[in-house]
């Protein structure tokens, strides 16, 4: 396994590139699979382990998948399994948008239950109703799921609990159904619309995307197009916060601004400087920033995954902080890392209060998951002294080249092997 070592205390400075959105990338791809005829081209792919592993598991279907740098064409006409029983299945909780894929297109799948980040239960319940209410018979035995439909007929879906990834795969499965189906209590983050915005270049008609009711009138079929996927709001949300932490000045391009406000607006009130531009932000800082409470919410709320990139960002802060993580309740382990490095961090369920000390200092430290080795990062940049980071194939699944865009930054970071 590879390590990442950094000497921190460097100020950031210059210009950055911003990649494809992950969390819409990992699920377009599976959405692909549903074209029953043409090609399907789709631009702005991030290069991140993750996606790979979504490459490996659509050739495992019979699709013909070629990668020309950031572009992926994906030929899914002639499918030759709807068994998704892969490794790669096991490695990442994205794999999940296969079952509403091929449910959808097929009336069929069987699939391997999803593996990914352990930040706490992730359970599938609100996939499931929704297959149901479509009219699919769903069972879940020896660690897979088998689903089944004669047909999938629209209706109104009221999913109790707001959640992206079962609002996109129902999404999935009901643009092929006959009739009209309802989501009602939908998630609203970008990747939702841009998915949204995907399946209806491919033919579907699914309109009020980006709000909590989404309606889908079910069309015969889909078709291969050509799509650009939307800027990654996390990658350039832990640019920004990495800048605010180490001081500098840093203009982020290739960003949706609005995709980004809540942490902005953190940001400036925490003392920070910002300037937005139509596709940019620049982030100023002098490192003179005071603590401040974050709940995470939602979207449009502050976005879990920022949470623990700014909890590092929080622990050199003035005074008090206090963060409130409502999303997910195992999404404070990377705390015992942050101590490591002389935080001073209580944690009370998922409450992390926070008194800001003076500096962090280098040390050994591990990746416990995606979003903790980004915070790990940040923290390893702006302490005294040399840090060593591993478990970093976490970071991999999400940042790609977090290494190289960095030191472009005046970083001290290289990637070592273990």
């Amino acid at each position: 396994m590879d390590k990442l070592i950094v000497r921190g205390g460097k100020p950031l400075n210059g210009n950055i590139e911003i990649g494809g959105a992950k969390n819409a990338a990992v699920a377009i791809l599976p959405a692909a699979v549903m074209a029953s005829s043409g090609i399907g081209v789709i631009d702005n792919i991030p290069e991140i382990e993750d996606i790979q592993c979504l490459e490996r598991i659509i050739t495992s279907l019979g699709c013909n998948v070629k990668r020309t740098g950031n572009s992926v064409e994906i030929d899914s006409t002639n499918v030759t399994s709807v068994s998704v029983t892969t490794e790669d299945v096991r490695k990442m909780r994205a794999s999940y948008y296969f079952y509403g894929a091929l449910l959808g297109r097929f009336g069929k799948v069987r699939a391997e239950l999803p593996g990914g980040c352990p930040i706490g239960v992730r359970p599938i319940d609100q996939h499931i109703k929704g297959f149901e209410a479509l009219g699919a018979k769903v069972k879940i035995e020896h660690g897979e799921i088998e689903a089944t439909a004669d047909k999938l007929v629209g209706t109104n879906i009221y999913f109790d609990v707001v959640s992206v990834g079962a609002t996109i795969n129902v999404m999935f499965a009901a643009v092929l159904a006959e009739g009209t189906t309802v989501l009602e209590n939908a998630a609203k983050e970008p990747h939702v619309v841009d998915v949204a915005n995907f399946l209806n270049t491919m033919g579907a008609n699914v309109k009020g995307a980006g709000t909590d009711v989404i309606r889908i009138v079910g069309v015969k079929e889909l078709k291969g197009c050509n799509y650009s996927v939307i800027p990654d709001q996390m990658e350039a949300a832990t640019y920004m916060i990495a800048t605010a932490a180490c001081g500098g000045k840093v203009m982020i391009k290739n960003v949706i601004p609005k995709h980004l406000e809540s942490v902005s607006a953190k940001l400036v009130e925490m003392g920070a400087k910002i300037k937005e531009g139509d596709d940019f932000i620049e982030i100023e800082s002098d490192k003179e920033l005071k603590g401040v409470n974050i709940k995470t919410l939602p979207y449009p709320g502050f976005p879990t995954d920022a949470q623990q990139p700014m909890s590092t960002l929080l622990c050199t802060a003035k005074g008090r902080s206090i963060i409130n993580e409502s999303i997910w309740e195992s999404r404070l382990k990377h705390v015992d890392e942050l101590k490591k490095m002389g935080a001073n961090i209580k944690v009370e369920g998922r409450i992390a209060i926070i008194d800001g000390v003076e500096k962090l200092t280098g040390a050994a430290v591990k990746a416990t998951d995606l979003r903790a080795g980004a915070a790990m990062v940040i923290a390893a940049l702006s302490a005294e002294g040399e840090s060593e980071i591993s478990c970093i194939e976490h970071i991999d699944r999400g940042y790609p080249h977090i290494e190289e865009k960095f030191r472009k930054l005046g970083a001290d970071i290289k990637r070592v092997k273990a």
